[in-house]
């Protein structure tokens, strides 16, 4: 496809980078990057969460045979993935296709990603004996990554690449439950009933969330999201005390790349100001609370994504393009905003139907 190493001269793009970035210029001064750095933008940009997958007919095709986490470190696959939305939907930035519990599984946690189910810990992490399991990650760990971003920046060009990551509490949650769960009793005893252990859990799951960040940026990543899948289970005291500081500790660790740093939960409308205070550049929001708003409880100096409710796009264009100005005149005021899913695209969601939201985004948009 494309050599890993292979310059962006190669490929005819300016090799004039910005320092505080080491973006090149056409990257550094697209419409995503500049709405994330709450400047000026020709129109607000759009990307989807999950707009690479399960959608998309073309990606069932190349994925057919191909389990969930193998294909998550074929770097060719990972990169035809990862390019296909952008090639449909003319989305202004790529989201790095990957999953949350890729970097356990390169660190030696027995897991797998069941269909139907989601991800699967063979044994759970219940006790301070398992924190020695929680090593380390390295760029020797994930040299699929490094490739994989590789080949995408050069391919790119222009448009900006997402950076992907699971959040510490996410990931404990599922780490310490075996798998997906609704009510986290296994996770919420931990937090509340031993403390130290559990602050020494997110501890170690936020160093690999830093050094899995860190490898995509520096193969070439120029932003990068935070999930926080599950964290909207959480009150606000609980999330302050107990997980902040381990989300903290991983925008920290980046902070030095000057990329956008977003962070996105869902069922966190009570949640938005301090996930702001957390180190967010960029604060995701869900479609339960109208922007306007949202930006009323993060308060100043972010620029805010979303969040138009992902179900909307059963419905006729026209109830489409409705809803979707009702989120761009909440968004009216915003110091920046990038258009977003209140959520992930649903696995039956028609791509025509993302390919003319994007459409209609940018022309209601165009300054």
């Amino acid at each position: 496809m494309f050599p890993a190493c292979a310059s962006w001269e190669t490929f005819g793009v300016s090799a004039n980078l910005r320092p505080a970035t080491g973006q090149p210029t056409a990257t550094y001064d697209s419409a995503f990057l500049k709405a994330c750095r709450r400047e000026p933008v020709p129109h607000t940009p759009v990307w989807f969460m999950r707009q690479a997958g399960r959608s998309l007919p073309e990606y069932h095709k190349v994925r057919e045979g191909v389990p969930m986490l193998e294909s998550c470190t074929r770097p060719e696959l990972v990169a035809e993935i990862t390019l296909q939305p952008v090639r449909r939907h003319g989305v202004d930035a790529a989201i790095y296709f990957s999953d949350i519990v890729v970097p356990l599984k390169a660190i030696g946690i027995d897991l797998d990603i069941k269909p139907g189910v989601g991800p699967v810990i063979e044994q759970p992490i219940r006790s301070r004996a398992d924190l020695a399991r929680l090593r380390d990650l390295t760029p020797e760990d994930v040299p699929f990554v490094t490739e994989a971003v590789g080949l995408l920046t050069a391919e790119l060009g222009a448009t900006p690449l997402i950076g992907f990551a699971g959040a510490p509490f996410t990931l404990a949650a599922y780490l310490i439950e075996g798998g997906p769960s609704r009510s986290y009793e296994h996770t919420k005893a931990m937090m509340y009933g031993d403390p130290e252990l559990w602050a020494d859990v997110l501890d170690r799951l936020a160093d690999i969330t830093a050094a899995f960040l860190k490898v995509q940026l520096d193969a070439g990543a120029s932003a990068v999201q935070l999930f926080d899948s599950w964290a909207g289970a959480l009150a606000p005291a609980d999330y302050r005390r107990s997980v902040m500081p381990a989300s903290a500790k991983v925008f920290d660790a980046v902070e030095e790349y000057g990329v956008p740093r977003i962070h996105f939960g869902v069922g966190t409308g009570e949640l938005l100001g301090l996930m702001g205070e957390a180190g967010a550049d960029v604060v995701g929001v869900d479609w339960r609370v109208p922007l306007d708003e949202a930006a009323r409880r993060v308060g100043p100096g972010k620029a805010l994504q979303g969040n138009l409710d992902p179900a909307v796009l059963f419905a006729p264009r026209e109830a489409v393009e409705a809803k979707t100005r009702e989120v761009l005149d909440a968004a009216a005021g915003l110091e920046g905003h990038v258009f977003n899913l209140g959520h992930g695209v649903m696995p039956h969601t028609d791509p025509d139907a993302l390919t003319r939201l994007t459409e209609y985004v940018h022309t209601q948009t165009a300054r």
